[in-house]
């Protein structure tokens, strides 16, 4: 991501991005019990074409929200998503560390 402002701020990325003509949608950890790998307030940017930055948790639950993003872009809608270790999706998606975590996930309009 040559020419980007602050490539670490995620949503500078996803500013520059949508400014692009970039169909871009934007995953944020609103709620996070136990263990969880980042914060509330976390955030992952998603365009079209698959490309991301930042981190809502790492590991293959990124894929699952990369996933999902991909969706969010194509209906507008936005969604809530869930992974944690009572869920039977935990171990496929590595959340295995004891917590639960919260990500809504949303397309950026005009």
């Amino acid at each position: 991501m040559q020419n980007e402002p602050n490539i670490l701020d995620p949503l500078a990325v996803a500013q520059t991005w949508h400014g692009q003509g970039r169909s871009v949608a934007l995953a944020t950890v609103i709620e996070t019990w136990g263990s969880a790998p980042r914060p509330v307030g976390s955030h992952l940017v998603i365009d079209g074409e698959g490309n991301f930055q930042g981190s809502v948790s790492g590991g293959c639950v990124e894929g699952a929200v990369i996933a999902e993003a991909a969706d969010v872009i194509a209906s507008g809608t936005p969604r809530v998503l869930e992974f944690g270790v009572a869920d039977e999706t935990a171990w496929r998606v590595g959340l295995s560390c004891g917590g639960r975590i919260r990500v809504y996930v949303e397309r950026i309009d005009g």
